[in-house]
């Protein structure tokens, strides 16, 4: 399959150190829409025989540079090849719309980060995993009902972008009356932006920051707009998503069938992020009138807010040794 000729950079430049533990490369692979996506793939130094490999991708309307590349440089560490790829129409990835996301094609995105992986020379194919961060918690949970070949899946601090698009935060605009605003909204810009020649971005997070912002809106702007995470590729540090950008989302429930996922499933979430009951919500979903709750477990972190399992928040928040040994029973 064709690939688009990318324009990767060569430079490290995470909002992480780099490990010594771990050889770094990038690579580049193509989904069923020909669309071709940039990854950075880290594996253990000196690894000998097939790895079990692992796959990341999120924040939604982050990069690879930030939270995934984390996840999966530490995986690496810890024994597993893992790559941090960036999603269709964003980042250093392919397509020729830029700041779209699909539901459809960004849950191809990992599937097509499963082919990538299942084919690599140093991965056995019969133990590969993924871990989806925020939005792509949900998108990881879908994937994982769909992709057989997927034997565990964590998602961490996750969000139901399809609940939250139609039904608001905490579904404070739960109505149909609510949602027909939304679409109509949408429908309006459309037109606007065709008149313009060019697509509106909606805006990453907030800056500067108001006074009387909600904690959640401060706990975003202390991870992407600091030092912290900031990163020049991400939407959600700088313009944000096309306002059109999520419109499909509104009609489009994410998690239907994840009561059919027969693999194994972590979904992990902070005590005190304003999103945990996303996490509650879709564990009780999956596990509700399902043959295969055996593999299935829910862990609620202590203390921790929601851009706290993005980066540890400072207080070693994201659970590796937990994740270590749930990858390790699972991808045997």
């Amino acid at each position: 399959m064709k690939k688009e000729e990318l324009k990767l950079t060569a430079k490290w430049d995470k909002t992480f150190p780099k490990s010594e533990k771990v050889d770094h490369s990038k690579v580049t692979f193509v989904n069923r829409y020909g669309i071709t996506l940039a990854a950075d793939l880290y594996a253990p130094k000196n690894a000998e025989g097939k790895l079990p490999a692992i796959a990341v991708c999120g924040p939604f309307g982050a990069v690879k540079e930030q939270a995934a590349g984390l996840y999966a440089q530490t995986m690496a560490e810890r024994g597993f090849l893992a790559i941090a790829f960036d999603p269709s129409f964003t980042g250093e990835s392919g397509g020729n719309v830029r700041f779209m996301a699909s539901l459809d094609i960004n849950t191809e995105d990992f599937m097509a980060a499963v082919d990538f992986l299942s084919l690599h020379e140093k991965v056995d194919p019969d133990r590969i995993g993924i871990i989806g961060i925020c939005g792509w918690g949900g998108m990881a949970l879908n994937t994982a009902a769909l992709d057989t070949r997927i034997k565990a899946t964590v998602a961490s601090t996750m969000y139901d972008m399809t609940r939250v698009n139609a039904k608001g935060y905490f579904d404070a605009e739960d109505s149909e009356e609510a949602r027909y605003q939304k679409r109509a909204a949408m429908c309006a810009q459309r037109l606007a932006d065709l008149k313009a020649g060019d697509y509106t971005l909606g805006g990453g997070v907030v800056d500067p920051l108001p006074e009387d912002a909600p904690f959640f809106v401060k706990d975003y702007y202390d991870y992407y707009k600091t030092q912290r995470g900031y990163h020049p590729r991400s939407l959600n540090s700088n313009g944000g998503w096309n306002v059109i950008g999520c419109e499909s989302f509104l009609n489009q429930p994410i998690l239907k069938y994840s009561n059919e996922i027969r693999s194994a499933v972590l979904i992990m979430h902070g005590e005190k992020a304003h999103s945990c009951y996303f996490s509650k919500d879709a564990y009780a979903n999956m596990t509700k009138d399902s043959k295969y709750t055996q593999n299935k477990e829910l862990l609620i972190i202590p203390d921790a807010v929601h851009t706290d399992l993005y980066d540890g928040g400072g207080k070693n928040a994201i659970p590796f040794d937990k994740l270590t040994q749930f990858f390790t029973e699972y991808l045997k």
